[in-house]
């Protein structure tokens, strides 16, 4: 009897030794589930799985976010587009600029995560000190692959995979029939005017995405320009380049800056002479998706391959 009260106390305690272990076991396993490696612009990190509050700082990021049905709990003070207007409200709080966190603020949301990216990639280490940090800047190199690999990253963090992998069809398919309408539309020329000084970009700068995801071929004027300096460029100089297609950002616009409208001091100069101006093929792109978004959004995106696509069928 003694013997079989032995070995009775002594399973007991195995089943004990083995229910603890499962527990852990099982503890572990759901503490690797709460986590998700991802991709960002500086390598890989690993971040909490649905985070409950993220603050974020770049607006391409607030749009994908958006499509994804993903609310940010934090954003910074900024002029937000209608597809964003929810931002706008006194209610979501403000965590600093574009350009420069308020470390207080964001410490008053207490975040699981804080995103960075473009204007604000700069305060990557100093956020990281707050929270995990991810950096979403687009690589002006290769914008659409930003574009896909942030949209994979927000949809792996929040689990909204089906969701990323629709919106990435529907964008991917835009671009396609873009690209095959603009490889025969002739040469293209961006440029980016601030009041009635003016600047042109060339392939893989910052407003390359013309040419190099849009598929326009750039004029020769702008085909060897760096991709990291802004070209000052005279009227004249773009008269004489003679593209067929024009694109025009204006700065001031964009910022809600008073000036003279770039329509008004380019088609009331020599540019009228142009191919481009006497075939209609001036293109006045949205100055808020292309200056302040960078093209960088979903939602961004596609209002851009519409506007272009459109002016392309008028042609």
């Amino acid at each position: 009897m003694k013997t079989t009260r032995q070995t009775k106390k002594w399973l007991s305690r195995v089943q004990t030794a083995l229910a603890i272990g499962m527990a852990s076991l099982a503890g572990q396993a759901m503490a690797q589930t709460d986590e998700v490696t991802v991709q960002h612009a500086k390598g890989q990190a690993t971040v909490k799985l649905q985070p409950a509050k993220t603050v974020v700082f770049d607006l391409p990021t607030l749009d994908i976010m958006q499509i994804l049905g993903v609310q940010a709990a934090g954003v910074p003070k900024s002029r937000f587009p209608d597809s964003l207007s929810t931002y706008n409200a006194d209610s979501m709080p403000k965590v600093g600029t574009l350009f420069e966190p308020d470390q207080d603020a964001v410490n008053k949301v207490s975040p699981d995560l804080i995103i960075v990216g473009g204007r604000s990639r700069a305060k990557f280490d100093d956020m990281s000190k707050l929270a995990p940090t991810l950096d979403l800047s687009v690589d002006t190199q290769a914008p659409l692959k930003s574009i896909e690999r942030n949209t994979q990253t927000l949809a792996a963090i929040y689990k909204k995979e089906p969701e990323a992998q629709a919106a990435l069809k529907k964008l991917n398919e835009a671009v396609a029939g873009l690209q095959g309408k603009a490889a025969t539309a002739g040469n293209a020329m961006l440029i980016l005017a601030v009041g009635e000084k003016t600047s042109a970009f060339g392939p893989g700068s910052r407003f390359g995405m013309i040419y190099d995801v849009f598929g326009f071929a750039p004029n020769d004027a702008v085909k060897n320009l760096s991709a990291k300096d802004r070209h000052p460029v005279k009227l004249d100089d773009i008269a004489n380049a003679n593209p067929d297609w024009l694109f025009v950002i204006d700065r001031n616009a964009a910022t809600g800056k008073q000036s003279k409208p770039a329509r008004e001091v380019l088609e009331n100069s020599v540019i009228r002479d142009t191919a481009a101006a006497k075939n209609n093929r001036i293109v006045y792109l949205d100055p808020y998706n292309w200056y302040i978004m960078g093209s960088a959004g979903l939602t961004s995106m596609q209002q851009n391959i519409d506007q272009i696509a459109a002016a392309l069928n008028a042609k």
